[in-house]
Formats: structure tokens, sequence, C-alpha cells
């Protein structure tokens, strides 16, 4: 890679894509200033799952031995009927994911992986600039009167004045709103029960203690809903996200906290052991309305770009919102950090290019499995069933295509280059 000449992004947003953009560009020698709105940096206490898509950017960005610390290795996928708990398949992850895909399988929590991007970011030992990152720094405008150096406007006035200006700030993403872009949000009818339950807990019950025998990643099926759990912090907590159609006031909220009693009553047809499963959640359990993006391919105004759920916001049927995210950043960092403040618009260009019909592909996936994953019990449903005993995908995409390689022109294979932390 030539040595870019030196120039300055603002990233908005400092979520996980925020942060992996924001660590990849000054891995470029970029000069990199992340704006936050939210008064404290961290994550939501909830876990996430990194397939190997998303394992090899972050391994490309040096970050093995921190990851290695907090990650928890689920050792198979396990796939359940929803009435009686019967094992449709239980497919081998762990070390058989590392064999064929030359990158692992992780389970965090998300705020023990925003933490190992943050801490990399504002390493003062670490390759190129320091990030800067603001707190309390809401982006309400981007002033640009010289369209080559935007400006964005934070509610409090401050100004931060770049060479581009990147939106990674979500699904409602102010900066999309401030660059003019269509709505493209859909409702999808269906809303996420997320809870941490504590693995002591779990392992109490006679009725829960399996989930703790051997590390899973687990997914129960069953009509118009369906379950997920694994393990995160090495046993410490069981995560769980279970889909149920919405009963939120999504008019007026997106969002609110929920409780063990009602989570177990949306499941009460289904096996006992998910009852006692749910029964277990503690008092930050949630509900969260689920919305997706219609795809999109116009994602750049002059030297303003967008990043992850701002343009391609995806239902979790594919647990790849923040893999898609992490991919976007490295290829918007391959093409920023190779040209000069010049080159800036067609490198933008190029971004979307390679992106865009990736991440839309998946999108599409994702909301083809909300109907897959929650077909009434019938004849379609046995062949789902008959599907899912096979190791190579769900419905649209196969792990082949979305797991394999890389998004980049120039990978870093120094990542490859030593064993994986057991």
């Amino acid at each position: 890679m030539p040595p870019s000449q030196s120039y300055s992004v603002t990233v908005v947003g400092a979520g996980l894509g925020g942060l992996t953009c924001a660590l990849a560009l000054r891995q470029r020698g970029l000069l990199v200033t992340v704006l936050e709105q939210a008064p404290e940096l961290g994550e939501v206490g909830a876990g996430i799952q990194t397939a190997p898509n998303a394992s090899r950017i972050l391994l490309g960005l040096g970050l093995r031995r921190q990851l290695a610390d907090i990650r928890t290795e689920p050792l198979d996928q396990v796939r359940r009927r929803w009435r009686d708990g019967a094992i449709i398949a239980q497919l081998p992850l762990g070390e058989r994911v590392q064999r064929e895909y030359n990158a692992p399988y992780w389970h965090y929590h998300r705020a023990d992986l925003h933490r190992v991007l943050l801490d990399a970011c504002l390493d003062p030992d670490g390759a190129g600039p320091v990030v800067q990152v603001h707190t309390s720094a809401s982006v309400t405008d981007i002033d640009r009167a010289e369209p080559t150096r935007p400006v964005a406007v934070t509610a409090d006035g401050r100004r931060f004045a770049a060479d581009v200006v990147i939106g990674a700030d979500g699904i409602r993403s102010a900066v999309r709103d401030i660059m003019g872009l269509p709505d493209t949000l859909v409702f999808s009818g269906e809303m996420a029960y997320r809870a941490l339950i504590p693995g002591e807990k779990i392992a109490a019950d006679p009725a829960t203690r399996f989930l703790l025998d051997r590390y899973h990643s687990t997914i129960w099926y069953g009509p118009e809903r369906h379950l997920v759990h694994y393990c995160i912090r090495g046993g410490e907590y069981l995560n769980v996200v279970a889909i149920v159609p919405n009963t939120l006031d999504v008019s007026r909220e997106w969002a609110a906290p929920a409780t063990a009693d009602e989570m177990v009553a949306a499941f009460s047809e289904w096996d006992d052991r998910v009852a006692a499963m749910l029964s277990k959640a503690e008092g930050d359990a949630s509900k969260w309305a689920l919305f997706r993006r219609r795809r999109d391919p116009v994602w750049v105004d002059g030297h303003v770009a967008l990043l992850g759920d701002a343009c391609h916001a995806m239902l979790p049927y594919q647990a790849q919102g923040a893999s898609q995210a992490m991919e976007d950043a490295a290829v918007l960092a391959e093409e920023l950090g190779a040209v000069g403040a010049g080159g800036i618009a067609g490198a933008l260009l190029r971004y979307v290019n390679r992106r865009a019909k990736h991440a839309g592909m998946v999108q599409d996936a994702s909301l083809e499995n909300m109907r897959f994953y929650h077909l009434p019990d019938g004849p379609e449903q046995e062949e789902r069933d008959r599907k899912l005993r096979q190791f190579n995908g769900e419905s649209d995409v196969s792990y082949e295509w979305l797991w394999r390689g890389t998004p980049l022109n120039d990978p870093d294979l120094e990542s490859f280059h030593y064993p994986f932390a057991r």
C-alpha cells in the first residue's frame, strides 16, 4: 500500500462500526475524530456473534490477542424444534470453522468488544495518529459551504472540520437525514426480547444446566417466532435473543424494558426448558422493535458518506449487522488510505461500488430468513428442517459466500500467520 497524504476524517458514531472504521483509518495514517452523541462511551449489555468474515477484519487490525482474551468459542451450532426441543441438527463450529474458513466464529459481550476497539483507537503506541474521541457530541448539521471540507456541527455549537465525514450513527442516522437521502426504513412487524441471564442461575437448575455443559450457538425454530442463545464471558452469562410478533407502539417508542414473565408468556406453548431459561432473566431485559432499510445504492454525497446501519440496516436473522459494518470499515479505509485529499470523491464512490451490492444481498437474505425461521408446522417446515441438517447456510446465501475470503483488494495476510489462541 503506498503511503497516503495525511488528511482528516470525522466519524459520526462510536459504536462497533464507527470504532472499527476509526481504527482502520488510523492504521492507514489518517487523522480521525470520532463524535458520539452519548455522554459516555460504551455498548449495551448484550452478546454479539462474529462469523469468520467479521473475525477476519478484526484480526487484520492486529487485535488477535485482545480478542482471544474476551471471546467465548461455540463448539457447535444446535438447531432445535420449538415444541419438544428435538434437535434438528448439531453441526460443528469451533475448529471446523477455523480449519475451513481460516478465521474463527467467536461470541463476545458487546461492551468487551467495544472496549478492545476503543483501546486500540486510543493506544498511544499504536500505528498512525491517535484517534480523537468526543462524547456528548450530537451532530445536528453538516456545513458544506466548502464542499471538500465538510464541517460537522454539534447541538452545543462545536464545529469539527475535516476532509471527509462518515455517518456511522446507526439506523436512525442524523447524518443520513442531513444528507437529504430518502427514508428507506421499513418496520418488520416483529420485536426482539434481549436478556443476559447469569450463568450461575442456569447452572443451578437441572432443567437448564445442560446449556453450560458445552458451549453452543443454539437456535429454536417455531411458528411466528424463534429464539437464539449462546454463552459469553466464558459462561458468566447466557445471552438470549427471542423474536416474536411486535407489541410495542412503534409510533411512540422503539424499545422498552421487559420482564421475565412476559418473555415466558410469549413462549408458553414451547418446550418447558425455554420457560425455565427465560424465567431467570433479570432486571435489564428489554424489547426492541425490528426495523430494516430497503436496499439503497446511494451512500455518498460529495465528501460525506454512510456506513453500517445508516445505509444498510438489516434484520438480525443472519447475525450480520455489525459484521457488515466492519466490512464497510475495512473497505472504506482501504480506499481512503490509497489516495490523497484530491482523490477522496473517487475513493468514496469506489467504496460504495464495492460494498452496496454485497451488503444488499445480506439484507435480502436476512429478510427472507424472517419467513424461513417462522414457518408453521407442515410440509414447508419439514423441507426447511431437512435443509437445516446441512452446514451450508440457511435460506438465500451460503456460508461459503458469506464467510469465505475478504472484501479487501490487498488483505493483511499477517493475521493468518499465527495459531489461534485456545
